[in-house]
């Protein structure tokens, strides 16, 4: 079954969490969108960058395009990686700048260490008043990747169906 109106937006700089929102709005039959801030974060010096930006907690505008205003969408899915313990500063901007806009919305982390880091939940929820229905947090290559996502998916559909 799809969900027109389920929206699936996240950031990406190495492409773990493009692969993983793709599988899921897949799944879904959702709409996929990439956020993009205009600043260049490849290799180490991007690496580095990320990681300031996201201890310092700047906010810069964000570009993205989807078919319908943000809040004609029922659920919106939020990608994120974890950098230095909290989700993307991309991320964070669209939240901060947007998250109010959100009916519902759902949260999939993607992570490079064994550490869960389920509390970056209750940091992204500071700025979507709505809070999150559904959370993920993945790590590309860990044994339970594929039931977590499945999982995820799972819960997202009785929510979507309820």
């Amino acid at each position: 079954m799809a969900w027109n109106n389920v929206l699936c937006l996240y950031y990406s700089r190495t492409g773990h969490t493009k692969q993983a929102m793709e599988e899921i709005a897949r799944a879904l039959g959702a709409e996929i969108a990439e956020l993009r801030d205009g600043v260049d974060r490849t290799g180490w010096g991007g690496w580095l960058r990320s990681g300031m930006d996201a201890t310092r907690r700047t906010v810069k505008p964000v570009k993205y395009q989807t078919r319908f205003p943000l809040t004609d969408y029922r659920l919106v899915i939020v990608g994120s990686p974890v950098w230095a313990g909290r989700c993307s500063s991309v991320v964070r901007s669209f939240l901060k700048l947007h998250g109010h806009e959100l009916r519902n919305a759902s949260y999939v982390l993607t992570r490079g260490t064994e550490e869960k880091s389920e509390r970056v939940f209750a940091q992204m929820d500071l700025y979507t008043p709505c809070g999150h229905r559904t959370a993920v947090s993945l790590r590309s290559g860990s044994v339970g990747y594929t039931f977590w996502e499945e999982e995820f998916i799972r819960e997202t559909r009785e929510f979507l169906e309820g």
